[in-house]
This record gives structure tokens, sequence and C-alpha cells, in this order.
């Protein structure tokens, strides 16, 4: 029987790994092998919250995507 295979930016693993990573947009970027823009845009895409910390850092870039997708 082959394992399921797993879409790592399937919202629920996306979430998941956030709380893995401790809420830290900039270890998750790292275990995703990606820059922090990308995994912002993930998240934002998503509609994954962002935590205190990550919003102080990311949370203008990330609110002006969310809008964008409202448009």
């Amino acid at each position: 029987m082959k394992p399921r295979d797993v879409d790592p930016t399937d919202v629920r693993v996306l979430e998941r790994n956030y709380d893995y990573a401790q809420k830290n947009v900039w270890l998750l970027a790292m275990w995703y092998e990606c820059e922090t823009k990308r995994m912002v845009e993930l998240l934002a895409k998503h509609g994954i919250e962002l935590s205190r910390n990550d919003r102080r850092q990311f949370g203008a870039y990330y609110r002006s995507l969310q809008r964008s997708r409202e448009m």
C-alpha cells in the first residue's frame, strides 16, 4: 500500500506546520525552504492568521495581499 502524498500547501497542513513552527513565519519558511515573503503569501492565500510577532513584521504585506484578493 502506497502512503498518501501530503501537499505541504494544503490549508490544514500549512496551518498545522505553522503551529509546529510556534507561529513563526521565518522558521516555517526555513522548513519549507522558501523565502519569508512566499510563506506570508501562502498564509494570506489560505486566510491563516499571523501571530502577534509576525503581524508586527509582516502585517502590512499580509493585509495588502488579503485586500488584493478581495477585489
